[in-house]
């Protein structure tokens, strides 16, 4: 356990469990609602709030976290009344954001390349006691809205007119996801770095989804997978020298294409079942029906 012995290590193996569990939380809802690459998008507007963090000399983390709520909340509005606009809105707002970010930070008088390297891709050893205290807090944030109003994120995320009709208060609950998803990118930017962040968001997921239908399952398996690959890929990263937020992905990517090959000859299996069973009905059946003939014994 020699990974464990550096206090660096320690910090970031704290950071990368609450990266592995708060990313999939959010990621769940994004995939639900077929926007699986605004994770990519809202780590773009957050590199704006990390060169100003540098350039007013405050807490990147925090100020990015301010910078991407506002960005998150700028692109619900723009998905909700944007209609032919919004395509070209969105896309200066994620190139704006990623170009502000690199200008703020290069005129910072300590800000630097290396700097933007960290947050752009992670860095085990720029993990601090207060960048794991305030990942601690908005992490705590995240798990209380995903975890607490699962059902209503849910109805939304599923059919937002069914959730209006049964009296849910839809504009709401969108932007909380939005805000929801900006604060996990802010949490995993250290670990897994902004580029890369959108990916723990939705592998995950999507190789949880090869097992699962249920979306109960489906949320605790993508918690599982998304802590398991945060904490290999940070434990490889250490004794391989390699950047961890690539690592992680990779091996998510691992993961999932995995479960997807073990899904497969299972997704047959219960196909070629429920074929027997409606052929067997069928035999038993009156025809046009599934009712049992009367003149065969069930």
């Amino acid at each position: 356990m020699e990974f464990l012995e550096p206090a660096f290590m320690q910090r970031a193996l704290l950071a990368a469990v609450l990266v592995g569990i708060t990313a999939p939380a959010v990621g769940i809802y994004l995939v639900q609602r077929r926007q699986a690459l605004m994770g990519d998008g809202i780590g773009h507007v957050a590199m704006t709030g990390v060169g100003l963090g540098f350039l007013m000399n405050t807490n990147p983390v925090w100020m990015a976290t301010l910078v991407a709520i506002a960005g998150a909340v700028a692109m619900e509005l723009i998905r909700a009344y944007g209609k032919t606009r919004g395509d070209l809105a969105l896309a200066l707002l994620f190139y704006g954001g990623m170009a502000g970010g690199v200008l703020l930070i290069n005129l910072s008088p300590t800000g630097s390349n290396a700097n933007l390297s960290s947050f752009l891709f992670g860095s085990l050893s720029t993990v601090s006691a207060e960048d794991v205290t305030t990942i601690s807090i908005l992490a705590g944030f995240v798990l209380l809205v995903t975890v607490g109003l699962r059902r209503q994120l849910f109805a939304v995320s599923q059919d937002e007119e069914f959730a209006r009709v049964t009296g849910l208060p839809v504009r709401a609950l969108n932007l909380l996801i939005a805000v929801t998803a900006a604060v996990t990118v802010t949490v995993a930017m250290r670990v897994v770095g902004l580029l890369l962040v959108s990916a723990l968001m939705v592998i995950p997921v999507a190789a949880a989804q090869q097992l699962s239908r249920s979306f109960k399952t489906t949320f605790v398996l993508a918690v599982l997978i998304g802590t398991g690959v945060t904490l290999s890929g940070t434990i490889t990263s250490y004794y391989q020298d390699v950047p961890p937020g690539a690592t992680i992905v990779l091996l998510a990517i691992g993961v999932f294409i995995a479960l997807a090959l073990l899904a497969a000859p299972l997704a047959r299996r219960r196909a070629r079942a429920a074929e027997q069973a409606i052929a067997d009905c069928d035999a038993r059946c009156v025809p046009g029906t599934r009712r049992p003939s009367d003149d065969v014994t069930v």
